[in-house]
Order: C-alpha cells, then sequence, then structure tokens
C-alpha cells in the first residue's frame, strides 16, 4: 500500500471509452465517447461491445507481459526452472 492508503490497482474496468483522434490533413482533433466494456490487467486490454446488428463483439490485445504467459502455458516460452528444483 501506499502512503496515502490507495488501494493498489490491479485492473482498470469502464464502461464506457472516449476516442481522441487528430485528422492528418486538417490537424482538428475530434473526441467520441462509444457505449464500450473496457478491460486492462498486465496480460491485456479488452473491448467488448456490439455489432451492427447487436451481436457481442470482442477484441482483445495482447501486452508483452500477457505474450509470455500466453507462450509459457501453452508450451512455446522459454525453458528455465525458477525455483532451481525442476533440473535433471
Amino acid at each position: 500500500m501506499s502512503e496515502n492508503h490507495e488501494q493498489e490497482l490491479f485492473q482498470i474496468t469502464a464502461d464506457q471509452v472516449t476516442v481522441e483522434v487528430t485528422d492528418t490533413s486538417t490537424g482538428r482533433v475530434f473526441r467520441r465517447t462509444f457505449p464500450i466494456d473496457y478491460l486492462e490487467t498486465s496480460a491485456i486490454v479488452r473491448l467488448r461491445g456490439e455489432d451492427l446488428q447487436g451481436n457481442p463483439s470482442e477484441i482483445v490485445f495482447y501486452t508483452s507481459f500477457g505474450k509470455q504467459k500466453l507462450a509459457d502455458l501453452t508450451g512455446k516460452g522459454i525453458d528455465y526452472d525458477p525455483c532451481g528444483t525442476h533440473t535433471e
């Protein structure tokens, strides 16, 4: 815990997302808010919403940490023994 006793942040969640873009030809800045569920952890950023027909739609971006964990879980990561007790 920090000095001001705030709880550590392990994930960020929101039920809407605001996108800000700068038009390349005019330099004008545009902001739009969308009803998209947002989840961010140390491993992923996930955006979840609906398509034009109302069907669920989701996209997940993996962080470098998340990609390494996924590789480790599927047996494609680097072979290492973090505690030194699994060597032959």
